[in-house]
């Protein structure tokens, strides 16, 4: 019987039918009733296995794995892979010390799943075991790994080692570090970068340019984001997102709409991230009946159920408008239940046009919805103090004192010679900072003298023409 199963099962392999629901039941019913997994195992358990998780059964995947008498590497990954995607990162780690042959795609895997649990440390040792053996996903699993742990830095370190190496990149490699780029804000690492790629065949990639769009975008660079986005042969929905996305935040509101109808007539279909993209560009750009017009054709027009992202955008269009009580009945008239960052753009909202009655009232509201709403009550007491209301403002600072909570402290950052330097406030960290300091009062000073001196020569003219 098993002789005819294994025939069927070839059948439906070869017109593609063997991860249907039923069908896929009705294969492990059949080797596990037949006793056959071992014997099917050279040529059909893995493949059930690894059909079975990317559905999302792992209960049904670890049925025919635990039946296996003779656990091979590949069958072993693909249940590692299965554990993570599900979850269950302890039943990862615990195959994997388990394992007696530990294969490069197998410790691929552990680093990356190392990484997401933010178990940076682990994922290290491991990749340092695996020297000599390495191939381009251990490097880019490693690289991935420290961008997702902040630790951007690392990442392009480590792509300067992979290179010396000889090791060739791949899109993997690009989309990881060009992240990377972006969240350091490093516009010259990410040109050099760029150079690199140029000399690949992923510059027309759709997920590597997807990635540089974004780097140039948040790198001040629009224009090069725009030259990045023409190279993309067939651009996707996440590349025209990030696109309208970037001209949004660069405050060419009115651009992101064309490319937003351009893409439509493209035919590509918005998703939720592009309806966020192209309702950010209209609160920048003050575009408010086009934002409106927009959020309530999202359902009717495209199919998309509008988030309560897409919610934040509209309260603050409004609000920042200075429509207002428009604002909080746009909030009272939501068929979902709003959060603190709505509410939190509305309180925002009320301290730019200082309306304090309002901003009370929205305070009050997140203070229910949140233990201790730092930033409701900084605004707050931002919005008191503009209005010379100092008892008010002290008795905000007094129930902020009594939370045991302080405000981050502000920080900037310049780029020198591909490097990334952060200064916070007061900072004396900096190895040259007494020579910063003195630059900086040597600044305030000479222009103290400019304002000064022109002050004294207006009213010259003045009294010179009285």
């Amino acid at each position: 019987m098993a002789t005819e199963g294994k025939t069927v099962h070839g059948l439906l392999v070869k017109y593609g039918l063997e991860f249907e629901h039923s069908i896929g039941s009705a294969l492990i019913e059949l080797y596990c009733d037949c006793d056959a997994i071992d014997c099917a195992k050279r040529n059909a358990s893995n493949s059930l296995i690894a059909g079975l998780v990317s559905m999302g059964r792992i209960k049904d995947a670890r049925m025919i794995f635990d039946r296996l008498n003779d656990k091979d590497p590949i069958s072993c990954n693909l249940m590692i892979k299965g554990y993570a995607k599900n979850g269950q990162v302890e039943e990862s780690k615990r195959l994997f010390e388990k394992m007696t042959q530990k294969t490069i795609s197998s410790s691929n895997t552990m680093i990356s799943v190392y990484s997401r649990e933010g178990e940076i440390d682990k994922a290290l040792n491991l990749f340092e075991e695996t020297k000599g053996r390495r191939d381009h996903v251990t490097w880019n699993s490693m690289m991935s790994g420290y961008v997702q742990n902040y630790q951007h830095e690392e990442a392009l370190k480590l792509y300067v080692t992979m290179r010396r190496s000889s090791v060739e990149s791949t899109r993997s490699t690009f989309s990881a570090l060009f992240h990377a780029c972006s969240c350091l804000g490093s516009l010259q690492q990410g040109q050099s970068l760029h150079a690199h790629l140029i000399k690949t065949p992923f510059q027309s990639n759709v997920y590597v340019g997807t990635s540089l769009i974004e780097m140039y975008s948040k790198c001040g660079s629009i224009y090069e984001a725009q030259k990045s986005f023409i190279c993309i042969v067939s651009p996707n929905v996440a590349a025209w997102t990030a696109l309208i996305n970037g001209y949004a935040h660069h405050g060419f509101g009115s651009v992101a709409l064309l490319q937003f109808e351009h893409m439509f007539k493209q035919g590509i279909t918005p998703n939720t991230a592009t309806f966020v993209a192209i309702l950010c560009a209209c609160r920048y750009a003050g575009l408010i009946n086009e934002g409106m017009r927009i959020f309530h054709s999202m359902e009717n027009v495209y199919g998309v159920n509008p988030m309560l992202e897409h919610y934040a955008c509209i309260v603050d269009l409004l609000g920042h408008s200075g429509r207002l009580q428009e604002a909080a009945n746009f909030i009272e008239e939501m068929p979902i239940e709003a959060d603190a960052v709505i509410w939190g753009a509305l309180l925002n909202a009320c301290w730019f046009w200082m309306d304090m009655k309002l901003g009370e009232k929205v305070a009050e509201k997140m203070f229910s919805l949140e233990p201790k709403p730092l930033y409701a009550y900084i605004i707050l007491s931002n919005i008191y103090a503009v209005l010379g209301k100092w008892g008010e403002k002290m008795k905000v600072r007094k129930r902020l004192r009594q939370l045991k909570m302080k405000k981050g402290r502000g920080c900037s950052w310049i780029e020198v010679y591909s490097r990334v330097h952060v200064f916070f406030v007061e900072d004396k960290t900096s190895p040259h900072c007494h020579v910063i300091y003195a630059t900086l009062e040597h600044l305030t000073t000479n222009m103290n003298s400019i304002v000064q001196f022109q002050c004294s020569s207006t009213m010259l003219d003045y009294w010179i023409s009285v």
